[in-house]
């Protein structure tokens, strides 16, 4: 098989990366996807630094035994604090969702306040205001963790009265600070992206990491002439770490993606 009509490998630490999966597949219908998910050490938002970056590299040597061409961390969490360290020790191109994300909110804002949420992790880590400032050295900045959205969204609960009253919770102080533009910093967000809008409203603009990841490796497949041929036929392959439950059919129904069957692939050989 030539190098091109090799997958892009993309990872999650469950499967709230379907998000970026699918937007891959809109912007590339001609690659084949390895998407895997680590369902067995799922959430990764509360683990340490450490420890994320362990199951990020064991991951990554899974994705490489599939011979991917590229591998795409379809995680914030880990994107913030396993990315370096991926860069470094794997030998094919690796794109996080953390850069692309902010490169974008930065193009987006009118009044240069940007916020930012995401999983505690994620938030703590401070990587979201590191990239925006590598783009914008002078803009605002305000990050507030969401730790409720991924259980309403893995519950399945995407619209109603909770989910609307945990969205005004989290995000009224955002409106009351002044952002202009608001960054969904978790693969998973997307999925409330519209209960996130009916709340923010036109006033603010939302910026979907999962989209702006996918169109940063079409760029990168293109650069480096890994671009699937055009005639090539798309394929998608879901294997998780622990068998899947309820969340996988709401992302599935969210976000129309057809899987096929599902793989099982534990995590033989943890360090």
């Amino acid at each position: 098989m030539n190098t091109r009509q090799r997958p892009i490998g993309v990872f999650d630490s469950g499967i709230g990366g379907l998000t970026v999966v699918h937007a891959l597949r809109e912007l590339l219908p001609n690659e084949r996807i390895y998407y895997l998910g680590d369902t067995a050490r799922v959430p990764y938002g509360g683990k340490s630094a450490a420890t994320i970056e362990r199951y990020s590299l064991e991951i990554t040597e899974m994705l490489l035994a599939e011979n991917c061409k590229t591998i795409v961390v379809a995680c914030n969490t880990a994107s913030a604090l396993a990315l370096p360290r991926l860069e470094s020790t794997t030998p094919i191109p690796v794109t996080g969702v953390i850069r692309p994300g902010a490169q974008a909110a930065v193009a987006a804002t009118r009044n240069g306040h940007i916020g930012v949420i995401g999983t505690r992790a994620t938030i703590r880590s401070g990587a979201y205001e590191r990239a925006l400032r590598t783009f914008d050295p002078i803009v605002r900045i305000t990050a507030r963790a969401c730790p409720l959205f991924v259980p309403l969204i893995e519950e399945g609960w995407l619209e109603g009265e909770v989910t609307d009253r945990v969205v005004r919770q989290y995000l009224t102080p955002l409106v009351e600070e002044g952002v202009d533009t608001l960054v969904l910093g978790c693969t998973h967000y997307p999925l409330l992206r519209e209960a996130i809008g009916r709340f923010l409203g036109e006033s603010v603009t939302l910026v979907d990491s999962a989209q702006n990841c996918a169109t940063a490796v079409m760029r990168l497949l293109e650069e480096e002439d890994l671009r699937a041929d055009l005639d090539a036929v798309g394929q998608l392959s879901v294997a998780l770490t622990d068998p899947p439950d309820a969340f996988l059919d709401v992302a599935i129904e969210a976000l129309q993606l057809d899987l096929g069957p599902v793989q099982v692939r534990p995590v033989l050989h943890p360090r």
